[in-house]
Formats: structure tokens, sequence, C-alpha cells
């Protein structure tokens, strides 16, 4: 099954969003009001995505997904524009949800390693793989050309949150730091390639592992550039002490010789 880039890369599977399974993550302090807007959120997007993988996605309507979520039609304007909107909001949730993460992990722990325990605690369920009739289900509902808008916003949602989040740990500012980003569009290519080898994997896999070991091999990429970036300074100054040296012996060779006494 070919895969495309789709609201379903980068830090946003919907392990939230499908049947069977609900998301047990830290969420940021919040009013009764703003938690019942979210359970009526998370409700529609969850019906949204069961009903396009049972039905296709062509076939279900927004009245579809209303009745299914038992919620009225009106209720579902006051949250998405349209279905396909609904059936990504689980990974735009996901990607704000990791950048509180970040910023609630001990300040004592380094900053990779931060990022990293982040998105990872925002995949618990996806230990185990998934059957590949659910897998071909899933996938024919997010490689339509329908979600690729959606799947953009849903990107660029889960890179700013994270850099967001880096730039505040970091105590680095957005606007003159390239850092951050730079950080974040790392992670989230990461965690694509990541998805599209459990998309593409026969027999079907888990997801949180191959997410594991994308993350740690960027780490790896991280530590190796460092590494270089030190040996070549090593080497720099190596050089210019090396040509300080030579300097030093041509001036002495250059310099003239004392004068004979005259009393000699």
């Amino acid at each position: 099954m070919p895969f495309r880039q789709t609201c379903l890369t980068g830090t946003n599977l919907y392990a939230g969003a499908v049947p069977g399974h609900t998301p047990s993550v830290r969420r940021p302090r919040s009013g009764l009001r703003e938690r019942k807007k979210l359970a009526i959120r998370q409700r529609l997007s969850a019906a949204a995505i069961r009903l396009a993988m049972e039905r296709g996605l062509e076939n279900v309507t927004i009245e579809d997904i209303t009745a299914e979520a038992d919620v009225a039609l009106r209720t579902f304007r006051n949250y998405f524009s349209s279905k396909y909107e609904a059936i990504c909001a689980s990974g735009t949730d996901r990607a704000q949800r990791i950048g509180v993460s970040l910023l609630d992990r001990p300040a004592s722990e380094p900053l990779w390693e931060a990022i990293t325990n982040a998105v990872l605690e925002h995949y618990e369920g996806t230990d185990q793989p998934r059957d590949r009739e659910w897998m071909t289900a899933l996938g024919l509902v997010l490689n339509s050309p329908a979600i690729r808008g959606e799947y953009l916003k849903v990107n660029s949602a889960m890179q700013d949150a994270l850099a967001q989040a880096i730039a505040k740990r970091a105590g680095l500012d957005l606007d003159r730091d390239m850092y951050p980003q730079v950080l974040a569009g790392a992670v989230t290519a990461a965690s694509q390639v990541a998805v599209r080898h459990w998309f593409s994997a026969d027999p079907p896999t888990a997801l949180r592992p191959l997410l594991k070991l994308a993350l740690e091999q960027l780490a790896g990429v991280r530590a190796a550039a460092a590494l270089g970036a030190q040996t070549r300074s090593a080497q720099t100054r190596g050089a210019q002490t090396r040509g300080a040296q030579t300097r030093g012996v041509q001036n002495s060779r250059s310099a003239p010789s004392p004068a004979p006494r005259m009393d000699s």
C-alpha cells in the first residue's frame, strides 16, 4: 500500500482517535468548561475517523459524524469547518500536548532527552502492531487527496508547538534564534520517516519502537555533527598554534646577530 505524507505523519498518529483506545496523557490545567469542550472535540474526531474507516471517506457526511458522536449539527460547526478537519484534529491536539509536555519535563533533564520523552509520551498504545485490515482501512482514509491540506496544517502546528517549547525551555528568542525551528523541523522529519516505515511494514509492526529508533538515529546524527565540529575546531586551533610556532622560528632565524663588543 503506497503511503503519501498525510495528517497521520509527524507526531500525529490517531492512537487517541481510533476505535478501542483512549490516550493517557498529561494535559494543561483547565476549567470544567474547557474540559467539556475538549471531550466533545475528541468525540467528534474519533467518530469521524471511525466512520471513514468503516464506510470510506466519501461515504461519510457531517450529519453521520454528529449522529455517531451524539451531538447537534451546529455543535460540529463550532469545532470544525469540515469532516477532513475533524479527522485530522487528533493530530493537531497531539502536537499541542507534546509542546506542553516538553515544558513540563524536569529542568535538570537534558534538552534532547526531554524532547524524546515528550514525544514518546503521546504514543502510548502503539507498542503493538495493528492487523493488516485495520492498517489498510486507515491508509485508504489518510491517503485521500482531500486530506492533504489538513496534513500541512497539522505538520505546521506540530513544528511550531515544538519550536516554541524548545525556545522557552532553552531560554532562546524564537524570532532571533534559528535553533528551535531547526531542531523542531528535524524531529518532525524523523517522525514522518518512522510513520512511513510503519505504514509500509510487511508484516505490520508497532509504531512506537520505530519512532523511538528514528529519534535515536537523529540523536546520533546530532552527536556526530557535534563531534565533527569539535574536531574541526581542534584542528583549526592546532593549525594556528603550529603556524605561530613556525613564524616564531622564522623570526628568530631572521633576527640580526648582536654587534661584536668593541672591547674584545
